[in-house]
């Protein structure tokens, strides 16, 4: 367990009169990749360039199969006691085992060994104007760039992209990954926090556009329908991965017909609804023209009797379909007749060029 996760909750304090909240990330694992060849083996295995990565940066990245479709998406960076030989890495949960097996297969001779990590991590977010207090309270800077990298007393901070579900509200957040060589440091802070759902984590995931893999989407997607070349997560000079063929010519090419969007729904009817569920045009076909990538709830427990609000009945998806589909705004989930699906912006544009 993470160390601050073992600490007191203390909602209110002088010194963060908005809380620092913490999120359990328990849908997401931690993976390590160790050994003198590691950085170049999966250079030939990943969408993003690693190589060119400083142990100050994190890169986005997609693993394909050799027809160019994902089996993963995953965050990582520079291993903090080898940055030069080793890496950590954060997928989801469900595809962890599958996704690590499937590339020791490929390992051969090369020297890389994948295991579970030594780290533990949650999410991290606190209103903008309270990260000079956060800081204080940590006693040292934090990374303020997405995918900006700090290796620090307290752990490892990586800056994730933010766009919140409540615009007025303009937040920083952050994956916190703590060895247990500094826990006892963390628990000596007695850092102000509150807890937070993971759920709602996921909902900030949605509403920046951040994509996960999940073991219902696997082997269905190539990397431009999940966006993944509009928020940093293809190079498309790196050289050769599986895949890289189809990604390449559907870029240069100008195919990429469907792309991820953003929507939400009334949260009284997310029940059966998960990833990889049927999305489906009222004025099109009756056969499905997408499907859901992520989706979570924002609903919150409230005290009995306290009056709900509308965020707290809300429910974000992140889902694939054709730009048609979208034109015509009447998108359904699970059925023609399903949830209606409000679209919203994602933080960057999906246009085709």
């Amino acid at each position: 367990m993470h160390p601050i996760m073992t600490q007191p909750l203390t909602p209110q304090a002088a010194s963060l009169p908005e809380a620092l909240v913490i999120y359990p990330l328990e849908d997401l694992a931690l993976f390590e990749a160790t050994g003198a060849d590691t950085l170049s083996f999966l250079q030939g295995q990943i969408t993003n360039d690693i190589l060119s990565a400083s142990p100050e940066q994190a890169r986005l990245a997609g693993y394909c199969t050799a027809q160019g479709r994902l089996l993963a998406t995953l965050v990582m960076t520079a291993l903090p006691d080898a940055p030069a030989s080793g890496l950590i890495g954060l997928m989801r949960q469900d595809i962890l085992a599958s996704v690590l097996k499937r590339l020791s297969m490929f390992v051969l001779r090369a020297k890389v060994k994948f295991g579970a990590s030594t780290y533990s991590a949650v999410g991290a977010s606190i209103a903008a104007k309270q990260v000079g207090a956060l800081t204080q309270a940590l006693g040292h800077a934090l990374p303020m760039s997405v995918w900006q990298v700090a290796a620090t007393a307290t752990g490892l901070w990586i800056c994730a992209p933010t766009a919140s579900t409540q615009p007025d509200v303009e937040t920083l957040r952050w994956w916190w990954l703590a060895s247990e060589a500094q826990a006892a440091l963390c628990q000596d802070l007695k850092l102000p926090h509150v807890l937070g759902a993971s759920e709602q984590w996921h909902c900030l995931d949605i509403a920046a556009g951040l994509p996960w893999i999940e073991a219902a989407t696997q082997d269905l997607l190539i990397p431009q329908t999940l966006n993944l070349d509009l928020i940093e997560g293809v190079s498309f000079t790196k050289g050769c991965y599986p895949g890289q063929e189809i990604v390449a010519r559907s870029h240069y090419r100008g195919t990429v017909k469907r792309r991820m969007h953003f929507g939400k729904i009334d949260a009284a009817q997310i029940v059966g609804l998960k990833a990889g569920a049927d999305i489906f045009d009222a004025h099109g076909s009756e056969q499905a023209c997408g499907r859901v990538i992520n989706i979570a709830s924002s609903v919150q427990s409230q005290p009995e009797g306290a009056t709900k609000t509308a965020d707290a009945a809300t429910a974000y998806v992140l889902f694939e379909t054709t730009f048609d589909a979208l034109e015509h705004n009447a998108l359904h989930l699970g059925a023609r007749d399903g949830a209606p699906l409000t679209l919203l912006s994602l933080p960057y544009s999906t246009k085709p060029a």
